[in-house]
């Protein structure tokens, strides 16, 4: 065994070790579908200076969400409820009274000149708050109680850019919140020190007060080094006020998310149920046990022993993904498990992709060892694994850094799947396949190794030998047709779009006994109302949201309900708003295009611009057709769908990357190749990786059909978008990009 065998030996044993105590040590946070959690409602209180307009209520949920992705809590669900109340569900929340807190907190942040000391006499009136016709309390006391009087406001929490905790032990400082402005708050943070600055040292009106809520959280005295009117350059400072590690982090968890454009109060605090039942759960673990032993079967079937390594690598992948998720505090939703199930049927794509050139490699030369076959299928398949992973790893990223809610999360778990892939399958594989290949019985029947074979599908090509890009227009003429028909479906039948999107009713009941949220479900799946979101709250309590109803259907609904158990009382019938708001689905389609476009400068700089414009273009077109068969069909699009279909965009770039990765390498080798027709080259490439694709899409698929077929109602549309993902993905990568990347490399001739 060589060095670099036995270095990833116990890379890869160290990497399992680690990843297993993880996974034994740290649980999981489960999400609101599988576990419930805490659900605050909060009541808007306008004052007479406000805005009370639904507008304004809409901004309170934004700000909101922020605060909760601030605090660290993923997948929450944030809905308006009626004209004045909001509706937050945190999943897995330590204190849901703290949290209850600081989301009821105001934080209103005002940067004011001091006038001066006030008389104890003002004291009254600073305890009084602010007045009908003022913006800013006159009085109010400083960090010490002594009674300071303000001017107006001359900053607000608008001209903050950021703001975090830090610790300084250095100077004293101990735990303060640093504060850095935007660039109109730059100009004017230097003119209000600027001027307080000519006030003479240990005069109050030399101070500058920073106001949170009508509270003076820090009043410091501006520093004698400041000359009178140049003020404090840099653009931030710092608000001390002998905080300690949580009081500094809240605060600067309330500048960052902004001011609440209406003071809200909390009205209510309970404990919810799961939004999904235990049978859902119990079909989706069976959904995922079988789908993955179909996958591993199909992997030992094709490959044999190297295909037994393979199983037991992806194994260790999804242990190794689970720890992470699990060390990165991340939330796992029935759509997450779901994902994560589907992600181990597509981690098998770097294995296919090492011993299918490992197979080209033994094929080329007469009787090589196995062991310099699988060495140099891991070389030469290294860069195809690369490019196609760094493609999704732009993705994930973008999608974490620019979105937020559900679609921050998925990037979450896209990211720690990419690398947990090519982790198990560039040094866990490497290492087992090593240590197999090398035994001296496999040097004797190498056939038992899998790939001293060409394999089913490449014989098979070998023998028909098609020219697969003899007419290029003619694969894109079909693709074309296929986008009108989806267009048609789009613009005929339209959207169904999902209660996270367009909002609808949520109706509250009380029950004479428990009822059990499997049977409400099924009950208003018989009603007309699969897609009805059921949730328990104490013990008789049933709470039914669903999109918009008629009289009738909402009649439906309570009768429903009704026939479970001797009474039900509806409590409270309410509209409420989308938890996919304005603000997450625009983020989210600014972090799509600008990972798009990311995406298409890494392959333009890798491969081609024309090679990176076709990827994206067949990208493109993978997700119109998707979402027109979903209009065709009638089906929802909500949660559920995007997480589809960013799986999908993942998968299809990947496919596309795997054929132009072949493409510049018969390019680049064979100096023949330059006075050969660039489709055949094309040709030649897309047959080449065929058997890859093959392969790879039928593990894939074998475990998208145990989801649709075990997984209950829950995954059966989630499963069949990514079936037809799938489908459509194989497709484009083969008579989408390539074609359309031969069709324009001529015409730029």
């Amino acid at each position: 065994m060589t060095r670099a065998q036995r270095i990833r030996g116990l890379l890869a044993l160290a990497i399992v070790a680690l990843s297993l105590y993880v996974a034994m040590s740290v649980p999981v946070h489960l999400g609101l579908d599988l576990r419930g959690g805490t659900q605050i409602v909060l009541e808007t209180r306008p004052t007479a200076d406000d805005d009370a307009g639904p507008d304004t209520v809409d901004r309170t949920v934004e700000v909101l969400r922020g605060r909760v992705d601030a605090l660290g809590v993923a997948e929450p669900t944030i809905v308006r409820s009626g004209s004045d109340r909001i509706v937050v569900e945190l999943p897995g929340v330590q204190d849901p009274a703290e949290a209850a807190e600081v989301l009821g907190r105001t934080a209103r942040l005002s940067f004011h000149h001091v006038l001066g000391t006030a008389p104890d006499a003002d004291a009254t009136e600073a305890a009084a708050g602010p007045r009908p016709d003022q913006s800013r309390p006159p009085v109010l006391p400083d960090e010490s109680g002594q009674l300071l009087r303000l001017d107006a406001a001359v900053m607000t929490g608008k001209d903050v850019e950021k703001a975090a905790a830090r610790f300084d032990a250095q100077s004293g400082a101990g735990w303060h919140v640093t504060v850095e402005f935007k660039d109109a708050g730059r100009d004017r943070w230097a003119a209000l020190t600027g001027e307080a600055a000519c006030r003479p040292a240990g005069d109050p009106a030399r101070r500058v007060a920073i106001v949170l809520d009508d509270r003076i959280v820090s009043s410091p005295q501006v520093d004698p080094s400041v000359r009178c009117g140049a003020g404090i350059g840099g653009g931030s400072t710092q608000i001390n006020g002998a905080f300690d590690d949580g009081e500094a982090r809240e605060l600067a968890l309330l500048v960052n998310g902004g001011a609440l454009p209406v003071p809200v109060e909390t009205v209510e605090e309970r404990t919810v149920g799961p939004t999904l039942g235990a049978q859902a759960i119990t079909a989706s673990v069976w959904a995922a046990a079988v789908g993955s032993t179909l996958t591993a079967l199909f992997v030992i079937a094709v490959y044999r022993l190297l295909g037994a390594l393979a199983a037991v690598a992806l194994l260790c992948y999804g242990l190794i993904s689970y720890a992470a998720l699990a060390a990165l505090g991340a939330t796992l939703t029935l759509p997450g498990l779901a994902g994560f199930v589907l992600a181990i049927g597509m981690a098998v794509d770097a294995n296919v992709l090492v011993f299918e050139r490992a197979r080209e490699e033994y094929a080329a030369h007469h009787r090589p060892t196995p062991r310099s076959a699988l060495a140099a299928g891991f070389r030469n398949a290294l860069s195809a694994i690369a490019d196609s992973n760094i493609t999704t790893l732009i993705a994930a990223g973008l999608l974490f850094l620019l979105a937020s809610g559900p679609v921050r999360g998925f990037g979450v778990t896209l990211g720690i799947g990419v690398l947990a892939s090519m982790v198990s399958a560039l040094v866990i594989t490497r290492a087992l396949a090593d240590l197999a290949v090398s035994r001296p019985g496999l040097r004797r029947r190498p056939h038992l190794t899998g790939i001293a074979h060409t394999g089913a599908v490449r014989d098979r090509l070998a023998r028909g030998n098609p020219r697969l890009m003899r007419h290029p227009r003619r694969w894109l003429a079909a693709s074309a047709a296929a986008l009108v028909l989806a267009g048609a479906g789009i613009a005929l039948r339209g959207l169904d779009f999902g209660i996270e999107f367009t909002g609808g009713r949520q109706v509250e009941y009380a029950t004479a006994t428990p009822v059990d949220p499997d049977r409400a479900r099924a009950a208003l799946a018989d009603a007309g109302f699969p897609h009805a979101v059921v949730q328990t709250s104490g013990e008789n309590r049933l709470t039914v949201r669903t999109g918009q109803l008629t009289t009738a259907q909402a009649n439906a609904v309570g009768a429903a309900v009704g026939d479970l158990t001797s009474r039900a009382d509806e409590l409270r019938d309410e509209t409420i708003g989308p938890s996919l708001g304005k603000e997450l689905r625009r983020g989210a389609l600014i972090a799509l295009a600008v990972a798009l476009g990311a995406q298409l400068v890494y392959l333009a700089v890798r491969f081609r611009l024309l090679l990176g414009t076709a990827a994206v273009a067949a990208l493109a077109h993978d997700v119109v057709i998707l979402v027109g068969v979903f209009a065709w069909l009638g089906k929802p699009v909500d949660g559920v769908f995007l997480a589809a279909l960013l799986t999908v965009i993942g998968y299809s770039v990947n496919d596309s990357v795997v054929v132009f990765d072949r493409l510049r390498e018969l390019t680049r080798h064979a100096d023949k190749e330059r006075e050969t027709p660039f489709r055949d080259i094309a040709g030649r490439a897309l047959q080449q990786t065929l058997p890859r694709t093959v392969n790879t899409g039928t593990g894939a698929a074998l475990i998208l059909t145990a989801l649709a077929g075990f997984g209950g109602d829950s995954l059966t549309d989630f499963a069949l978008a990514l079936l037809i993902g799938l489908a459509v993905g194989t497709y484009s990568s083969m008579f989408t990009a390539t074609p359309l990347a031969v069709v324009l490399q001529e015409r730029r001739r």
